[in-house]
């Protein structure tokens, strides 16, 4: 695939100090990759830098074969080809839902505009909505107007800043697949700022988790959580808990639980301690199990019911049953373990 947007050795700085720190990623024609972490990350910033509205103070920024920023050169925003959907929407409430989306077109007639964003809300699912203002509009209608405004001047990137965060969580998630349905239709290159895990999971094709400035895994989201490559990209996506064990072979840990064998074959050697990681979906319910944990904590989900099972050793576990294996608290119940994709770290090693 054609790379579109790239970004090579990228420093920020912030109030003197570097943001991000030697940051690069690539992005590929019609694909829409997310950037995910923790407040203070530094995702919001490498948008900002990607938009123009912060200096590069080392490396480069490149659209196709032009160069937006580097050390000393900015190229200003408007001049970026780049849309922009905000947090907070950023309409304008004293015009109506045509007048926002044509806001930012130039040099074209009333009947263009208006042709135009007659467009863009039938691509947004919001026909029929041209004559509204905004304070007649739901918070998800509202996003998808700011959604339609940015894709009006037919921009080569779309760069969209925790676009659902001011929205519940069913509407969040709901809204970030139609989005994605939207984008994917129309083959435009995204670029997806979030803290939200379950939103980079439902939208993103390719997904960077981000740290102090840097992005410690670029994967699927299939992968950042099956394979993470290390702690904090483990602890950081989805559940689990660290269980304390020795290598006995490449893929073999011995737990306080009995040995457990998985699909990966380490080079430590043997006999290093290491702490295994399980998640929710690595311990399953079985009636004839050898293995008893105790119920102490229970969260209904629907469809699962998400466990916290205290094992005999004292350890405590997380295990995801369907919703129909109901146990109160107190209960003890049958379980086995399951890690087909065993993830395992050295004790000593840190981030």
């Amino acid at each position: 695939m054609k790379t579109l947007l790239e970004v090579n050795n990228i420093e920020c700085h912030y109030d003197g100090r570097p943001a991000v720190s030697d940051l690069s990623l690539q992005v590929n024609e019609g694909d829409i990759v997310c950037l995910l972490g923790p407040s203070g990350c530094g995702k919001t910033t490498v948008l900002r830098a990607i938009a123009g509205f912060e200096n590069v103070h080392k490396g480069e920024i490149k659209l196709g074969d032009q160069v937006l920023s580097r050390a000393g050169y900015t190229r200003p925003p408007h001049q970026r080809n780049l849309g922009m959907v905000f947090q907070d929407y950023a309409l304008f409430p004293h015009m109506n839902v045509c007048q926002n989306i044509c806001f930012g077109l130039r040099d074209m007639s009333k009947l263009a505009m208006k042709t135009i964003s007659e467009d863009m809300l039938n691509v947004v699912g919001l026909a029929g909505f041209g004559e509204r203002y905004p304070h007649e509009l739901s918070g998800g209608q509202q996003q998808r107007v700011a959604l339609a405004r940015a894709l009006a001047p037919n921009p080569d990137v779309i760069l969209l800043d925790e676009p659902f965060s001011n929205l519940d969580v069913e509407l969040r998630e709901r809204l970030s697949i139609d989005v994605r349905n939207i984008l994917k239709g129309q083959g435009i290159t995204a670029i997806v700022v979030t803290h939200d895990q379950n939103e980079a999971f439902a939208i993103g094709d390719q997904i960077g988790v981000m740290h102090e400035g840097q992005i410690l895994q670029w994967d699927t989201a299939y992968n950042l959580y099956h394979e993470p490559e290390n702690r904090f990209v483990a602890d950081f996506i989805g559940q689990g808990v660290f269980l304390k064990g020795t290598l006995i072979a490449p893929d073999t840990i011995n737990t306080e639980i009995g040995h457990v064998k998985g699909n990966r074959a380490y080079e430590w050697p043997k006999g290093a301690a290491v702490d295994l990681l399980l998640r929710p979906d690595d311990i399953v319910p079985d009636d004839s199990g050898e293995l008893i944990g105790r119920v102490i904590n229970k969260a209904f989900k629907g469809a699962e019911i998400m466990y916290t099972l205290q094992l005999s050793t004292g350890s405590r576990v997380l295990s995801m049953f369907p919703s129909h294996h109901l146990h109160e608290i107190g209960d003890e119940v049958g379980i086995r373990i399951a890690a087909d994709h065993m993830v395992a770290f050295q004790s000593n090693e840190g981030i």
